[in-house]
């Protein structure tokens, strides 16, 4: 008796989805005014269903290459194992189209003297030498010119299969959410400013403790029809409501109507009261990660400040260590964000000044 078997005969295919990003810099030279660890950071582009940035350093990113600008593209989405092609190339603008181009072949790995990752970054630490004798080739009125090429690389199997079942994924929240936009079967309506929401209370109690101790709990009001949430923003408060359905984090751009990091930031600094307020926890944690990728000598100082209040430990001390870098320090003491911690938190005040001190006692 012989045993029989399958054969299968596939193989798999890799290929890049492309995306790119022109990034003018202009008034260059004033640019290069920026301390050593400062950025200027371009729009936020799409490559392969992911969203990127470019990060410029005119006086570099560490004091130990402060002679060269550096430059590093950042993974702006939540993922892991992304794989992905990059190109960037400074325009020559001198006509003589002597570009310099910059390749990388594998976002997971690191080669060659001048390239290294941080997190979700990877770049050039030693990018251009600014007293570079052809550095004036790549500048015109003033103005600097990067393009990058992101391509993200994507595996497929091909090839016959004995026997397969397409399973689709979960559509749930999909389907929760067309449930909460058609408004059938709601039980409750929410006045927020000038708007009102429609829900469904049962949703709402699985998914939030303090809704299910307002309509369900020993004190609550089941048979309540109408409720009126006040210190909430309307756009805040529909973004909350699409996370319950769905179990994703809102699209903060399309909230804050701008792809801008500071407006991104803002929204998200609101979404975290929200969460706070309806016991929504993983709502919580997801804010803390999108705000731990979005510190910046600007930002700082009001996300210290919320990651005090709402007790983010982990978010404060990323938070207190950029402050604190001797690369930040006085661009962030110099900051409109400082100052207000000056006058409405002087305990976080005193912790970060406490944490500067230790660092200069060590």
């Amino acid at each position: 008796m012989t045993a029989g078997h399958d054969e299968c005969d596939s193989r798999v295919v890799f290929n890049a989805v492309n995306g790119s990003c022109t990034f003018a810099i202009p008034n260059f030279s004033q640019a290069q005014c920026l301390a050593v660890g400062q950025f200027l950071a371009s729009e936020v582009f799409a490559a392969g269903g992911y969203n990127w940035a470019i990060r410029f350093y005119p006086g570099g990113r560490n004091p130990a290459d402060s002679d060269y600008s550096s430059v590093y593209v950042e993974l702006m989405s939540e993922a892991s194992d992304v794989r992905a092609l990059f190109m960037l190339r400074l325009e020559d603008q001198s006509g003589n189209d002597n570009h310099l181009v910059f390749t990388h072949f594998d976002y997971s790995l690191v080669n060659g003297p001048y390239t290294i990752m941080y997190g979700n970054m990877w770049g050039y630490r030693r990018f251009l030498k600014r007293d570079h004798p052809d550095a004036s080739h790549y500048i015109k009125d003033d103005c600097l010119t990067l393009q990058c090429t992101v391509g993200v690389v994507k595996a497929r199997l091909e090839g016959p299969r004995r026997y397969r079942v397409a399973v689709p994924p979960s559509d749930m929240g999909r389907g929760l959410n067309a449930l909460l936009d058609s408004g059938l079967g709601t039980d409750i309506n929410f006045v927020v400013g000038d708007e009102i929401f429609k829900a469904h209370k049962m949703i709402l109690a699985a998914r939030s403790p303090v809704f299910r101790a307002q309509f369900f709990g020993p004190v609550g009001d089941r048979n309540i029809k109408q409720l009126v949430v006040e210190d909430v923003d309307p756009s805040i408060f529909k973004a909350m409501l699409e996370f319950i359905y769905t179990d994703e984090f809102p699209d903060v751009g399309e909230i804050a109507g701008s792809t801008s990091r500071f407006a991104s930031t803002n929204v998200v600094l609101h979404l975290v009261a929200a969460a706070d307020r309806y016991g929504l926890n993983r709502l919580r944690l997801l804010c803390e990660s999108k705000l731990g990728k979005q510190i910046t000598i600007v930002t700082v100082a009001t996300i210290l400040a919320l990651a005090d209040q709402h007790q983010f430990p982990n978010l404060k001390a990323m938070c207190l260590k950029f402050a604190t870098n001797p690369a930040n320090l006085r661009a962030v003491t110099e900051s409109e964000g400082f100052k207000h911690l000056e006058g409405s938190c002087p305990s976080v005040l005193s912790e970060l000044l406490l944490a500067v001190s230790d660092q200069h006692s060590r």
